[in-house]
């Protein structure tokens, strides 16, 4: 139902209101486009690697290593956005990226390992902050709050598709035309998908307006709201970055391959179905709150996991956590847009999603170090991420409500 008023139907804020209004779709879209290389990449060097013979050792610290400096160079990014305006630095990243991919394989990573880190880190740290962006433009695309609350759930929701797209096109090309194909792949889609976002005139434009000169040093950090939320989005990204080891250590014990790829597709999709079913309707209380209540179903979420059950069990117990992954990464987006600086809010994006790409490093190298152990210390990694991102966000709760 919507409300007309002489203003328009600004209380309409159904999914098909939010991808009706102009730029939205596009900007969306070539958004998600342009994150592929997030999941496609590391399988890509992986296979690359490996194709040269290389140790399976220096693939996985190749990808780990694109992982961190995708995290890490997002705030630094992020700043350079609100300085210049998007499309100034999005599409000079894009195209130090892309050369990046396409060089990789002329420098022979498994004879050359040093060359070919360097190569990864410099398609690391300029991944371009197209998601940070694209958060920043929500209040100049749709002003209104309910629909800028819908969009942001579809947002969140949908970016699960980058981890379930990504591997799937990487093998894909790889076993189809060669390893180097899937580096070649990874970086046109990165170019295309940055080609439709700058391109559109809401990015094209985007400028923070009257931007304060002397920015603080420590940019956003210097909010303790900020600052509590960050430190709790690494804990989500601990109990993310344990999930596919999580799954492969599961499918090698109960003999069921299939499962190493199914149980981290469940997650992303019970991240798709919590987002929606949380961005159609208006819930009470505020932001801080449903971050809370999604952090302790986040949390609580994981627990079925920990007795190691059968492979049926495990893909459903997967998709619980996830349900509530979506509503809280949507409730943190909007509790930084409403507590960063004025001018800022692409480098304080762009800070919380490199927290949850440094947690989830953490929970890979976590979990696989746990691994031995046994399965319910294996479990107990992504409990524990979720375990403390909760208790930060419940504790210092009133930082966040300042």
């Amino acid at each position: 139902m919507s409300t007309t008023t002489d203003r328009g139907p600004a209380q309409d804020s159904g999914y098909r209101a939010v991808l009706g209004a102009p730029h939205v779709t596009r900007l969306l879209g070539g958004t998600l486009i342009g994150r592929l290389p997030t999941g496609m990449a590391p399988i890509a060097i992986l296979l690359l690697v490996r194709a040269e013979h290389g140790p399976l050792a220096l693939a996985g610290l190749l990808g780990a290593l694109y992982g961190l400096a995708s995290a890490l160079g997002q705030p630094l990014l992020g700043r350079l956005v609100n300085r210049h305006g998007q499309a100034q630095v999005l599409l000079p990243a894009t195209l130090v990226a892309t050369a990046a991919f396409l060089a990789l394989p002329c420098t022979g990573p498994a004879r050359h390992p040093i060359f070919a880190a360097l190569t990864v880190l410099a398609a690391g740290l300029s991944t371009p902050p197209l998601e940070a962006g694209l958060r920043a433009l929500w209040p100049h695309l749709l002003p209104d709050a309910g629909r800028q609350r819908t969009a942001l759930a579809l947002d969140s929701s949908s970016q699960g598709l980058v981890f379930v797209a990504g591997p799937l096109l990487a093998t894909g090309f790889a076993a189809g035309a060669g390893a180097v194909s899937a580096l070649v792949a990874t970086a046109a889609l990165g170019m295309l998908g940055t080609g439709l976002v700058v391109t559109a005139r809401p990015s094209r434009t985007w400028l923070p307006a009257e931007f304060v000169e002397a920015m603080h040093w420590a940019g956003p950090l210097r909010i303790p709201g900020l600052r509590v939320l960050f430190a709790a989005l690494i804990g989500a990204g601990v109990a993310l970055g344990a999930v596919n080891v999580l799954a492969l250590s599961a499918a090698e014990r109960h003999h069921a391959g299939w499962l190493a790829g199914v149980m981290p597709a469940a997650l992303s999709l019970g991240s798709m179905l919590g987002g929606l079913a949380y961005g159609r309707h208006a819930w009470p209380g505020t932001p801080t709150r449903h971050l809370v209540a999604a952090s302790i179903g986040f949390a609580a979420g994981w627990l079925p996991l920990l007795p190691d059950p059968a492979p049926a069990v495990a893909v459903l117990g997967a998709v619980l956590p996830g349900t509530f992954l979506a509503p809280l990464l949507t409730a943190a987006f909007l509790t930084v847009d409403r507590l960063a600086p004025y001018g800022e809010s692409t480098e304080a994006f762009a800070w919380l999603i490199a927290c949850i790409g440094v947690g989830q490093a953490a929970g890979t190298a976590l979990v696989s170090l746990a691994a031995t152990a046994g399965p319910l210390l294996v479990a107990a990694v992504p409990l524990a991420g979720a375990a403390f991102a909760l208790w930060l966000l419940h504790r210092f709760n009133d930082h966040l409500s300042a």
